[in-house]
């Protein structure tokens, strides 16, 4: 029998990808000198408060002339993350980055989620997110992404790496969390890249 399907390119739908200091301790210090003025907003879930599954604290940045390399330069570790792993349709990233605080004195942290939902968030597709504070700044706190299987079972979940101006980059649907910071404050920065639905 003739085969009528044509190859596809296949892709790594659980996979994610790092950038080792994709920000320098320079850009690093002058994200926190320029992000002073903006003030903090209660961190809510699809504009939801739900306490006990995320307690943080939250800055947005401006799309504007002052930001544009940031945003530009998250922008292209999607773009590259993206060519490597999942080759998906990325056509906007229409939000603003979102800088977070996760303080132990809160009891910080973000449960189990996904980054995909109803509206705006139903076009994300790849996320990326940005260690800002250094390890030793703060105690738990872990960035970690679910595979599949009982999430109390360690194996089903990688835990990405830690340490000041690294990167990870991952499809919005993974299924990821911040875990209880016990110590310090743990700083980060978030952005979705998109387009249409998935199809």
């Amino acid at each position: 029998m003739v085969n009528y399907t044509f190859p596809r390119k296949e892709n790594d739908p659980l996979g994610y990808y790092y950038f080792e200091k994709g920000f320098t301790p320079e850009e690093l210090q002058w994200i926190y000198d320029n992000i002073e003025d903006l003030e903090f907003e209660k961190a809510v879930i699809l504009g939801e408060d739900v306490d006990g599954i995320r307690n943080s604290r939250v800055k947005w940045i401006p799309q504007d002339g002052k930001w544009d390399w940031l945003y530009e330069r998250l922008i292209s570790f999607a773009n590259e993350a993206n060519d490597e792993l999942w080759n998906f349709e990325l056509l906007t990233a229409p939000e603003k980055i979102q800088y977070t605080e996760y303080l132990a004195t809160d009891d910080g942290k973000y449960g189990w989620h996904q980054d995909i939902g109803p509206g705006i968030p139903s076009l994300r597709k790849v996320s990326i997110t940005v260690q800002l504070s250094h390890s030793d700044e703060y105690e738990g706190g872990d960035f970690q992404m679910w595979l599949g299987g009982d999430p109390r079972d360690e194996t089903s979940y990688i835990t990405g790496p830690r340490g000041q101006g690294n990167v990870i980059v991952f499809p919005s649907y993974l299924p990821h969390q911040v875990s209880p910071v016990t110590g310090g404050i743990r700083r980060s920065f978030v952005l979705w890249v998109g387009g249409e639905h998935y199809k």
